[in-house]
């Protein structure tokens, strides 16, 4: 269970390590009760590029706190706004 379902407030998210794509990133946001992820990928010049909904283009940021900046506010593309940064537990962090 993702820590960001315990936090339960619409627009908590944390971005975690992809467990199924090798580098990849996910960005997991809380909204109604359900998760959604968007998988984020770094590009070859070491800008992330996010996949949002169907139909959305997909865009590139310089850096994830760019990325987070936008994704702020509304109708980005997301289910939801980002709103609550959830804090992963330590245990879960695996050491570099």
């Amino acid at each position: 269970e993702e820590p960001v379902i315990r936090n339960g407030k619409n627009g908590s998210y944390l971005i975690r390590e992809s467990e199924s794509m090798e580098g990849a990133l996910c960005l997991c946001v809380f909204f109604e009760g359900i998760i959604y992820t968007y998988r984020i990928f770094r590009e070859h010049h070491g800008y992330f590029r996010i996949q949002t909904s169907e139909g959305v283009p997909e865009r590139l940021f310089r850096t994830l706190k760019d990325l987070i900046y936008t994704y702020e506010k509304p109708n980005q593309g997301l289910i939801t706004n980002l709103h609550y940064p959830v804090k992963k537990p330590k245990a879960l962090q695996r050491s570099q």
